[in-house]
């Protein structure tokens, strides 16, 4: 990608109340070295609208695995996400960001910003389900552990201004708690390194355990493992099929499953309860609880279902990534 490239920075509002210091040096990095639209939406119609209108400006989000997806998902809605290159800069706690990390993009602002201006392009396969859904990482069944917390809930996301509260522990350079987005932030300092990656910025807090911290480990003490291990002690009686080669059957219980794009084919992994795991690639996994029995599942980081039945189509080299060049493999995939 070239300086003079016009692009359309979208900082998702998460990463800006998490780690506003990260925020402020990709955006400068991004705005002095090309000519850039910085844009905040404060609704999911506002991101929308924002890609929507962008262009011929190059998408470059600024934010975590979610706002990766749901920047994916809504270019692919769009009809647009073959087009241009989608570039990201992850900001985030470090299990916030894995995905995006995974895929290519640099755990830095500074990093990754620059490999915005002078990345190459990695194309990446995608998972398309029968109902428009779309996968970047992979599908896991059952749902099993949720992934880490965001730093707010899914709905809170995108916020009015005005309504803030006291901020998160800071993880930029300057290591303050970056305030909410009304009231000032009251959150602990930190000592997290310029891009947020230092040991102590996603260790403990030196203040010790936080409120909410404390909230979920006693709702997690109150409710227990109790019903995973009973899923897990019967295992779950689901069809799984790949290309129409049956892979599992109901008669057969299995431990879980997971479907995950790579190399231009869906790579599934099923494990029976009594036989080893069963691996195979195809272009197409449909997964089918028994006798129209729902089951849940996890796309990515979103919990989905319950649902009777899904299937999952490869799209290879549906969009594509900016990396920089020491991260594209030899055969340029």
């Amino acid at each position: 990608m070239s300086a003079p490239d016009q692009l359309l920075v979208v900082i998702d509002p998460v990463a800006r109340r998490c780690d506003g210091e990260s925020v402020r040096i990709a955006r400068d990095v991004l705005c002095g070295g090309a000519a850039a639209k910085v844009c905040v939406p404060g609704t999911p119609e506002e991101f929308v609208r924002a890609l929507a209108r962008r262009g011929s400006r190059r998408l470059v989000v600024i934010g975590d695995d979610r706002a990766l997806v749901r920047a994916v998902r809504a270019l692919h809605h769009g009809g647009d996400l073959g087009g241009n290159a989608l570039s990201l800069v992850p900001v985030g706690p470090r299990e916030t960001v894995r995905l995006g990390v995974s895929l290519g993009a640099p755990p830095g602002a500074v990093t990754a910003a620059r490999a915005v201006l002078g990345g190459v392009a990695r194309r990446l396969d995608l998972l398309v389900d029968d109902r428009g859904g779309v996968v970047v990482g992979g599908v896991r069944i059952p749902e099993g552990t949720p992934s880490p917390e965001p730093v707010v809930a899914p709905e809170a996301r995108f916020r009015p201004s005005g309504g803030g509260g006291p901020g998160a522990p800071g993880a930029g350079a300057s290591g303050a708690g970056p305030s909410g987005p009304g009231t000032p932030g009251a959150g602990p300092s930190g000592s997290g390194t310029t891009s947020g990656w230092g040991p102590a910025a996603w260790g403990p807090s030196v203040w010790g355990p936080s409120v909410w911290g404390t909230c979920r480990s006693l709702v997690r003490t109150l409710v227990g493992p109790g019903a995973g291990r009973v899923a897990s002690a019967r295992g779950q009686r689901l069809r799984v099929e790949a290309d129409g080669r049956l892979l599992a059957d109901v008669d057969d219980p299995v431990d879980g499953v997971t479907v995950v794009a790579r190399d231009g084919a869906a790579e599934v992994v099923v494990r029976p309860r009594a036989a080893p795991p069963r691996r195979w690639t195809a272009r197409t996994v449909t997964v089918a609880g028994a006798g129209g029995e729902c089951y849940r599942y996890r796309a990515d980081a979103e919990p989905t279902g319950p649902v009777p039945t899904r299937t999952w189509t490869v799209r290879p080299g549906a969009w594509t990534l900016l990396v920089p060049a020491r991260a594209l493999p030899a055969d340029g995939q």
